[in-house]
């Protein structure tokens, strides 16, 4: 008879955590907060994942007010406006009369890196600002 190894707690981490999943604020990798809908009772229940409390709570307040709305916050209108002014510094650096079919792998890249990047911080600092510190 073969024996079982117990089952140790890395083992039951690894098993729930969700590796490889972005904070549905702020887009960084998770760090194992999340929230799942209380109100399915089959399984897979609906879940997401965040980075931080903050992150968490921020989307946990905003579910509550619009859950099944699929318009643009104002914090993500807020958020698109810098990621605007970020965008608009790389292209004083391009060239604005550069059609976008002349523009190299490199400036494309640099440009989706810019507005991806440039989004994911402005919805950091806004679930920041709007969230009270945790004292812990």
């Amino acid at each position: 008879m073969a024996s079982i190894t117990p089952i140790t707690a890395e083992d039951r981490r690894r098993l729930w955590h969700p590796r490889g999943t972005l904070c549905a604020v702020c887009r960084q990798p998770t760090r194992g907060l999340g929230w799942f809908d209380p109100h399915r009772s089959k399984r897979p229940r609906p879940s997401v994942w965040f980075c931080s409390m903050p992150c968490q709570s921020f989307w946990t307040r905003l579910a509550r007010e619009r859950f099944a709305m699929v318009d643009l916050t104002e914090e993500e209108r807020a958020a698109i406006t810098a990621t605007m002014k970020r965008v608009a510094l790389l292209m004083d650096e391009i060239g604005w009369a550069t059609p976008l079919a002349d523009l190299t792998e490199a400036q494309v890249r640099a440009l989706i890196e810019e507005a991806v990047e440039g989004f994911r911080e402005a919805m950091s600092d806004i679930a920041r600002a709007q969230t009270p510190e945790v004292p812990f």
